[in-house]
């Protein structure tokens, strides 16, 4: 087997390697920005309902 048939070998599995670690990289961040979202999402219900509470406590008085 030729020298160079082992260096592209080896580039095929460095490029398989370099893939994989920046997909998990990739869904790290993603995973980060839909939970930061999330919380946004959830702070704003929480937000709305505590006017709600507010107006039905004043309407109540």
């Amino acid at each position: 087997m030729p020298w160079w048939m082992l260096l592209v070998v080896i580039g095929i599995c460095f490029s398989a390697y370099m893939t994989l670690r920046t997909a998990k990289e990739e869904k790290e961040v993603e995973s980060a920005i839909i939970e930061k979202e999330g919380q946004v999402y959830m702070d704003r219900i929480q937000e709305a309902r505590e006017k709600r509470r507010q107006v039905m406590s004043s309407n109540a008085s």
